[in-house]
């Protein structure tokens, strides 16, 4: 792959447009409607955004992590919205598996219709018994002849009312309790005997966000995704480009806090000087940049090694660390941003107020920070 940084400077210049044309106008209305238009996908996939780092043949971009990371972090940064950005690059966790063990036969029907906006992906794990726990999960999957029928439910899941595709784990042996007897398949949101509930949250009000009940849900044997019962390790695999992706985000989302922040402090007149004449108000700004550098340093570094080849346990522990972090930036400097803006930061319509909403999905999601820890613990076999 030939990649230069004019070619991520070009990319990055064409996504800004982007976001100040045609999501930044039209955030504040798509959270308080608790959706956005579906026709969005179509618009993102124009300029080439939902493909990015797919392959050709599947109609995709192919494109370094660190440019990719580069797109999330802008992205975050301008629109602050990590509900918008949840539904909208869903198929991000949700290709992937498909992408890497899927048939050639599965890729071609799944991928090129959801990289042209036309199709929406999604990733269904999480169940009301087991999140982070995956292998505790009970949604079934049994043979029947040239099928399997799918028993079950999924829970928290993102674009679960809008997807036409769903990466669905489930329990493929019966008799293994553990992590060896699941497995990954594909399944059309058609089918019969799936059923979608919405669920309301905290944050991220346009992200539809779905409970998902499977009642003898019956798809072709074709669509398992992998071997049978070996889709663990495909799943553990995917939370790390998740979990670096979640990281671009986040840090993109302490940089909009930080922006916000210090625009205020630079037009709210208090006792007859500017804001951020206060030494106290500067420092927090201060306190805000740190976190922000040091984030983009740790980001960049990882997204080098995953470009150079090296994604070994090192790297996962660093994954998981970074996730942390980038989430603990963002959580501090959507509190900074929202004590700087004071009445104003508890408004809805305030990047800072809708972050600070949005922070606990974060550091949540894709593994739960005490999660990450001790996942990160054991690739350093501490």
């Amino acid at each position: 792959m030939n990649w230069d940084p004019t070619d991520t400077q070009a990319l990055l210049d064409t996504v800004d447009r982007f976001a100040r044309d045609a999501l930044v106008p039209h955030v504040n209305d798509w959270d308080a409607q608790a959706t956005f238009p579906r026709g969005l996908y179509r618009e993102a996939a124009r300029i080439g955004l939902l493909g990015l780092g797919y392959p050709e043949a599947l109609g995709g971009t192919p494109a370094p992590w660190r440019a990719r990371n580069a797109v999330s972090q802008l992205l975050a940064r301008r629109t602050a919205s990590g509900g918008l950005l949840a539904s909208l690059f869903s198929h991000n966790i949700g290709l992937p598996p498909v992408l890497k063990h899927g048939s050639p036969e599965l890729q071609a029907e799944v991928v090129p219709p959801v990289l042209q906006g036309e199709r929406i992906a999604a990733l269904g794990i999480t169940e009301p018994g087991a999140g982070s726990d995956v292998a505790s999960l009970r949604t079934s999957a049994r043979r029947e002849g040239g099928d399997y029928v799918i028993d079950g439910e999924k829970v928290f899941i993102t674009s679960g009312l809008r997807c036409d595709w769903i990466t669905l784990a489930v329990r493929t042996d019966p008799n293994n309790k553990g992590a060896s007897g699941i497995s990954l398949i594909a399944v059309p949101c058609d089918a019969k005997g799936l059923s979608r509930t919405p669920l309301h949250k905290m944050g991220w009000h346009c992200s539809d966000t779905g409970h998902l009940r499977f009642d003898g849900v019956r798809v072709p044997a074709r669509y398992l995704i992998g071997e049978e019962n070996k889709g663990f390790r495909c799943i553990m695999g995917n939370f790390n480009g998740e979990r670096l992706a979640m990281s671009a985000l986040a840090l993109g989302f302490a940089e909009a806090c930080h922006d916000e922040a210090l625009a205020w402090a630079r037009e709210r007149q208090t006792f007859g000087e500017a804001l951020i004449q206060r030494q106290a108000i500067r420092h927090k700004l201060m306190d805000m940049r740190m976190r922000i550098a040091s984030t983009q340093a740790w980001l960049d570094a990882l997204g080098d090694r995953i470009d150079a080849g090296d994604e070994g346990p090192d790297w996962v522990g660093h994954v998981c660390l970074l996730k942390n972090h980038s989430t603990q930036a963002m959580q501090a400097n959507a509190d900074a941003a929202v004590q700087i803006l004071g009445g104003m930061g508890y408004m809805r319509g305030t990047a800072s107020e809708r972050l600070y909403r949005e922070v606990k999905v974060m550091m949540i999601g894709g593994g739960a920070e005490e999660i990450m820890k001790d996942l990160a613990a054991r690739q350093f076999g501490a």
